[in-house]
């Protein structure tokens, strides 16, 4: 089955809501805004994300969300705050909150290839000539 060409999409995390900003993306990703979508079929478009770095949350999850993953060793299991995240790899915050919300299937992978997540307003994709996506609510 041949697919129509995947649009680009250029979004601006400044002063957004991780998991709003998330659920927009991971939509995209899927292609469910197409009237072509098909659950089984990977349909979705590309998506630029600049300025991961100025993203917030809600509330005093700030101060209390915390990232685990494993060593795989005994007692292996390290916590780290949302706030060092943030300083450290902040395009990371983004990846895991729209891995999250993709379905977890085969197509979960490349879809998540089409993410392109940057620190700051600087990306590499200017020849794609991405277009600029409005998500309501600051």
């Amino acid at each position: 089955m041949k697919h129509e060409t995947r649009k680009w999409w250029l979004v601006d995390a400044r002063d957004r809501v991780v998991g709003r900003l998330a659920t927009r993306i991971a939509t995209i990703l899927m292609g469910k805004g197409k009237p072509t979508y098909t659950p089984h079929i990977d349909d979705g478009d590309f998506v630029v994300l600049i300025n991961a770095d100025k993203v917030r949350l809600t509330g005093k999850k700030a101060d209390a969300k915390m990232y685990y993953h494993h060593s795989f060793y005994p007692g292996g299991l390290k916590e780290v705050p949302f706030k060092r995240m943030l300083e450290r790899h902040p395009e990371r915050i983004m990846f895991l909150a729209v891995k999250n919300m993709l379905p977890k299937n085969k197509l979960r992978a490349p879809r998540l290839k089409r993410f392109k997540i940057y620190a700051s307003a600087l990306h590499p994709h200017e020849a794609q000539n991405p277009q600029t996506l409005e998500i309501g609510g600051r």
